[in-house]
């Protein structure tokens, strides 16, 4: 079974996102074709890029960037589960993936993004050229959540009927796209 890595984003005081994330953790496990992995970044606590030299060498000094390394070399697909500052993605994610660079390629990603009117999706149309850069296959399959925080009752996110159909669309495309890439990732013989 494909590993899916679910990227939460925001490392905000208070923030909503690791509610999304326990949505989204939900419908990968109903869906039942991913084992899984949640990475908070809040929790991973990434300084801003340390690293003395290119990420493209993997040549890692700091264990923050070792484990970090491990945990998206392990992945088959990416779920970024990320607000929108500022219209862009959260500093925290960029620094995230610019701390890596062979580990992300020929793997898909996936968004669920939250926040005001947009639901978001300005986050997610600044992070598809990094991911591209990073040879991450962005896909157009997304779940926008606009007004999260009429979503969140008892510290809890309760999505509607067509964002539950959106997550299993887009669950549906990722295993696909992760499926389809894995040749790829593939050692050479």
């Amino acid at each position: 079974m494909p590993k899916l890595l679910v990227v939460v984003a925001s490392t905000r005081e208070e923030r909503v996102g690791h509610l999304v994330a326990d949505w989204v953790m939900e419908q990968v496990r109903a869906h039942g074709k991913f084992a899984p992995e949640l990475a908070d970044l809040k929790a991973i606590g990434l300084p801003v890029l340390d690293e003395p030299k290119h990420p493209r060498l993997g040549q890692y000094k700091h264990a923050h960037t070792k484990a970090w390394s491990a945990t998206v070399t392990a992945a088959d697909a990416f779920l970024f589960v990320t607000p929108e500052y500022n219209y862009a993605m959260p500093p925290a994610l960029l620094n995230a993936l610019d701390y890596l660079f062979r580990e992300w390629a020929y793997k898909p990603g996936a968004f669920v993004s939250y926040g005001g009117q947009s639901g978001g999706m300005r986050s997610v149309q600044s992070a598809k050229p990094v991911l591209t850069t990073l040879k991450i296959m962005p896909l157009p399959e997304a779940v926008a959540i606009p007004f999260v925080s009429k979503f969140i009752k008892d510290d809890r996110f309760t999505a509607d009927e067509s964002q539950a159909k959106a997550a299993v669309a887009m669950l549906d495309e990722l295993h696909k796209w992760a499926q389809a890439l894995a040749p790829m990732r593939a050692p050479a013989a």
